[in-house]
């Protein structure tokens, strides 16, 4: 994709600078990737996901379009004019931008965990250096891309698979088994998104635990750089649902709105009506039960969805309300009125044909709360589908589990050197490893990592494998693969 950005800009001003601060017969420099710490209760570890997608997506498809593909005079013209008009330099040097164009790819080694791995805090999921010592600057030049390429979609795997261990551990109290769960957490973020293909990254993090989304951009990505195929396995899915801009056009009379839903627009499969455009609890209580005969010989299943509201008191009821739905909560009124089963834990089981999804500001704890209320009353967890939208995927940053880029090694004139940083005005979190890193799985099989090693002394044992070296892609992961080792990780 051809733009307005230029590969060697492609950073932050002072990355400009860095090379000529290399003492002149540095070769190689190392440097790691590391979520530091977590500001999220109760999470620990990370999953390991995005950096497949970045390496092709730009180091190869965005350094071959905009960058080797590209006559060498626009590029250091267009360089000079920056760097000359914004830094002040008379005459920017260019010698190994043009050195660098005539070799035709990016002479980087890039050794990473698999994706779909879980590993713990301050463990480094990826280490990067150059191959070629005339270009030893690349490395950390490609800091500023990477860290803003590379955080966000582990960042929402880890929220996905957070939600997936809730809703797996609700259904196994509840249920018996998670058959549903993989449907039960549906993307709604894309419109909280800062851009589309920030949407297309996340998510893919999302799909990496889940199925259910509404962000189409995270399937052709995750179609395009991981191998998925919606023609051959369960990539993501959907249903039909109504927004309240088509409630409204129908009119205020709610009963033959959605009768117009289920026996015109869908008279099969399933469909998601969005209840609260006027009265949700007068669509609870007056408007399904109307309805319950043509609902229930109709092939497929009505979604009712609440949209405003605490979801916690919305799903599982309100002690203090007055109105008895509301009193008894979105999941005990749908039972009253159409009945169901009950799960093999002995929890009632909304019938087939009607269902509950609540996608307004969904957090990880709402979830807990309400998978705990639902059991509470008896009902299973998997009553209720939950829209996770940008209040959990967007309302996070690079620091909610620290990622950092860190220079640990450097060779000058053939002698390797472990750097390091430890400030000592800081509590630990920017303390970097030391030297060339090994991670690798002890005897307990928890994954750990050991620094300070030589770059020859990263050993067979090392879990961090080749995943991009001179310009290719190497061992490329299907979704299927990550989604497997992913559920495995979670056991």
């Amino acid at each position: 994709m051809k733009t307005h950005l230029q590969a060697m800009l492609l950073c932050d001003f002072y990355k400009l600078s860095h090379r000529a601060q290399y003492l002149p017969q540095t070769e190689i420099v190392y440097s790691t990737w590391t979520p530091r710490r977590s500001l999220v209760d109760g999470i620990s570890e990370v999953v390991v996901a995005g950096h497949q997608k970045f390496i092709q997506e730009t180091l190869i498809e965005f350094f071959n379009e905009n960058f080797f593909h590209r006559p060498i005079a626009e590029i250091t013209s267009e360089y000079i004019r920056i760097v000359k008009n914004t830094l002040g330099i008379a005459s920017p040097e260019t010698q190994h931008i043009q050195d660098l164009h005539a070799l035709g790819y990016l002479p980087l080694l890039i050794k990473a965990l698999p994706e779909g791995s879980i590993v713990p805090m301050r463990t480094p999921v990826m280490t990067v250096q150059n191959t070629d010592k005339r270009f030893f600057w690349l490395t950390n030049f490609i800091e500023t891309m990477m860290s803003a390429e590379c955080w966000k979609m582990p960042t929402s795997a880890t929220m996905a698979n957070e939600a997936r261990k809730i809703l797996d551990k609700a259904a196994m109290e509840t249920v018996g088994n998670t058959d549903f769960v993989g449907f039960q957490g549906h993307d709604f973020s894309m419109r909280g998104m800062s851009g589309i293909f920030d949407a297309e990254t996340s998510g893919i993090g999302h799909l990496m635990s889940f199925v259910g989304t509404d962000t189409i951009p995270a399937i052709l990505g995750a179609e395009k750089y991981y191998n998925a195929n919606v023609e051959k396995e369960l990539v993501g899915c959907s249903i039909p649902a109504a927004e309240h801009a088509t409630v409204c056009a129908n009119g205020m009379d709610e009963v033959k709105t959605i009768d117009r839903f289920i026996s015109e627009v869908y008279p099969e499969g399933f469909v998601s009506f969005v209840s609260d455009t006027w009265d949700f609890w007068n669509v609870v209580g007056s408007v399904l039960p109307q309805l319950k005969d043509k609902i229930m010989a109709r092939n497929g299943k009505l979604v009712i969805r609440p949209d405003s509201g605490d979801p916690v008191k919305i799903i599982c009821g309100d002690e203090s309300a007055e109105n008895k739905w509301a009193k008894q909560g979105l999941v005990a009124s749908l039972w009253e009125i159409f009945g169901g089963t009950e799960t093999a834990k002995g929890y009632k089981l909304l019938d087939s044909h009607i269902g509950a999804i609540y996608g307004d500001s969904i957090t990880l704890d709402r979830m807990r709360q309400i998978s705990a209320g639902l059991k509470a009353k008896g009902f299973a967890s998997i009553n209720c589908v939950y829209g996770i939208g940008s209040y959990t995927y967007q309302f996070a940053t690079r620091d909610t589990f620290g990622f950092a880029m860190k220079a640990t090694l450097v060779v000058v004139n053939g002698d390797e050197r472990m750097i390091y940083k430890d400030p000592k005005t800081d509590n630990g979190t920017k303390k970097s490893q030391r030297g060339a890193v090994a991670v690798f799985k002890n005897a307990d099989g928890k994954i750990s990592f050991v620094d300070g090693l030589t770059l020859s002394a990263n050993s067979e044992y090392n879990l961090l494998t080749k995943v991009f070296e001179d310009g290719n892609v190497i061992n490329k992961q299907s979704l299927g693969t990550i989604r497997a080792r992913l559920t495995e990780a979670r056991q």
